[in-house]
């Protein structure tokens, strides 16, 4: 199991974190990450609104809630999670990687412990916190190394 990128986008569609999390990962530059990250939020949102499929307590009238939520291709398997705030977590990874969807979580996690508390980070911008950065590289390493557990 490798995981290649991480990207997380507002819910405005701004990118406010990238980053390679193996050394298989693609090789991007900031302004392609730029666009990735606002291409995905519009494909998201065009998903969500063409989806014929409603759930159960779906609260959106024309469409699905959730948007895009895997993306399987040839070279790569995309896993996006998107929380009550519209925060999009997205993760790529090599076909056949399991866990993304508990990885997406943990991260999940991991910005609410290390990023939502640290007193100079504003919602919506850029998250430059460090604590953030090592806990996502300890967590990807644990689970590479000994799959899902309690760490």
């Amino acid at each position: 199991m490798v995981f290649l990128s991480l990207f997380i986008v507002n819910k405005s569609g701004g990118l406010i974190h990238h980053r390679p999390l193996g050394p298989n990962a693609p090789q991007i530059g900031t302004n392609e990450w730029l666009r990735i990250g606002s291409t995905f939020h519009s494909l998201h949102a065009i998903a969500a609104e063409a989806s014929p499929l409603r759930l159960p307590g779906n609260k959106n009238p024309y469409g699905a809630d959730d948007g895009i939520e895997e993306i399987h291709a040839g070279g790569l398997e995309l896993r996006c999670f998107q929380t009550r705030t519209d925060v999009k977590f997205v993760i790529t990874a090599e076909p056949g990687t399991s866990d993304m969807e508990y990885v997406l979580k943990e991260i999940y996690v991991l910005y609410t412990d290390c990023a939502l508390k640290d007193p100079f980070y504003e919602l919506e911008m850029p998250i430059r916190c460090e604590l953030f950065t090592q806990a996502v590289d300890n967590l990807i390493e644990h689970v590479e190394k000994n799959g899902p557990s309690k760490r």
